[in-house]
């Protein structure tokens, strides 16, 4: 990845606690989730950044709090050089055009009493002054760009299947022309073969419209394909940060290789050499992370140092940062 590129967006630090309560009746905050804890990446103009880990590792809570849909509990997010947690409420709203979610659930993320019109026009409703008849065409416009008839308007969401939903979705987020577009696993619900479909379409609206993507994803091939870099994390810290060829080819963190051990070859030979990392035991509960590294428990390297002492995310080689004492 070329230094000069501009950056688009900066994550400094960021940490978001969930407070968990005890007993029924008593509100007493006990405890807290680290979802997302101490978090640090940059997002360059135009490219796409892959965010990966198991489930329950914090990659959605880190887009939806970019986003501010919740409110960081301590850390900066730096959109196009303005801080986002510190802007009021009316100034947030205005940047909050230039950024925009594709959900998940392409079933529970549509109202199914709304037409398709109304859900793709309800962004052009809140931020712009078209008038009925411009609203219309843009909706029509929007339709075609995500290869949907732009007769479908009128109709509800349940007359469509799932892949012409997440479709329906993409032309949402795109209606306010945003720079960033936060996926969130935007294919995982969806059947194979469709997958492929919805991949291709966020690559040639990327290419088209010069959008800078997030893509959270546990599915690492697919992650390889459509991102630039990747970001690998675990029990809500980043492990390692690199271009995506140098994490496939070149993994320096003990939970990376075994990530990328499962990733499946079409070479039936080379899958027969390749030596298979299987980590042992369950990921720690949010709730009470280990003292330490936080991979301290399932990683085969694991020494003294790494229970007492949280390893220092650092830059090893040019733009490849790993959190590791051993890398």
């Amino acid at each position: 990845m070329n230094m000069e590129k501009k950056v688009l967006l900066q994550v400094k630090n960021l940490k978001k606690y969930f407070p968990v309560s005890k007993g029924l009746f008593t509100n007493r905050q006990v405890r807290f989730v680290k979802a997302v804890d101490n978090v640090s990446f940059d997002v360059y103009d135009g490219e796409t950044l892959g965010l990966v880990g198991e489930t329950g590792c914090g990659k959605t809570t880190v887009a939806r709090t970019i986003l501010q849909l919740y409110h960081p509990t301590s850390g900066q997010i730096i959109f196009d050089g303005v801080d986002l947690t510190s802007l009021p409420e009316s100034d947030l709203r205005k940047m909050r055009r230039r950024m925009q979610m594709i959900f998940q659930d392409p079933y529970a993320s549509l109202n199914p009493r709304m037409t398709v019109g109304s859900i793709i026009s309800a962004p052009l409703d809140v931020h712009t002054d078209l008038n009925r008849s411009e609203k219309q065409e843009k909706v029509q416009d929007l339709l075609k760009l995500v290869g949907l008839n732009p007769d479908f308007v009128n109709r509800y969401p349940h007359e469509f299947s799932g892949g012409q939903r997440q479709r329906i979705g993409i032309a949402r987020a795109l209606a306010l022309s945003p720079d960033l577009v936060l996926c969130d696993e935007p294919i995982s619900s969806l059947d194979v073969s469709i997958q492929a479909q919805v991949v291709n379409l966020l690559e040639e609206l990327q290419d088209r419209l010069g959008l800078t993507y997030i893509f959270v994803a546990h599915d690492l091939s697919m992650v390889r394909h459509i991102s630039d870099r990747m970001v690998v994390m675990y029990l809500g810290k980043v492990m390692e940060l690199a271009d995506r060829n140098e994490i496939y080819l070149n993994p320096r963190h003990p939970y990376t290789k075994a990530l990328m051990s499962a990733v499946p070859i079409p070479n039936p030979r080379k899958a027969r050499d390749r030596q298979r990392i299987i980590l042992q035991g369950d990921i720690p509960s949010p709730l009470n992370p280990p003292q330490g590294c936080n991979f301290n428990t399932r990683c085969p390297l694991a020494q003294d140092i790494c229970f007492k002492e949280d390893p220092e995310y650092r830059e090893i080689e040019p733009n490849h940062f790993v959190a590791c004492h051993f890398a």
